[in-house]
């Protein structure tokens, strides 16, 4: 399994539109072959700030998304609109028995 983190830090200006776009862009990830979970957060610490949490089955699920037209879309729009370059962290997990 991979886990996805992002984030976006938006512009006091655009924060309502980046969410607007970002709720938009993890309903239909969800609906992708290999999404296990995709949400987006505001950071209650800086309402400024969106936090992505993903989970995809494997790496070819990942890339397939990357390679969706709407989700490249959906990253120059939030580009624009952030105050800095947003972050993309993968990192690879296996579901661990306690």
């Amino acid at each position: 399994m991979l886990i996805v983190t992002g984030s976006i830090h938006a512009r006091p200006d655009t924060i309502d539109e980046a969410e607007t776009l970002s709720l938009s862009h993890v309903r239909r990830s969800r609906q992708e072959p290999g999404c296990l979970a995709h949400s987006v957060h505001r950071d209650v610490e800086d309402p400024l700030h969106l936090v992505f949490v993903e989970q995809w089955a494997d790496a070819d699920a990942l890339r397939t998304h990357f390679a969706v037209p709407a989700s490249n879309q959906f990253v120059h729009q939030v580009t624009a609109l952030a105050a800095r370059r947003p972050e993309l962290h993968v990192f690879t997990a296996e579901v661990a028995s306690l």
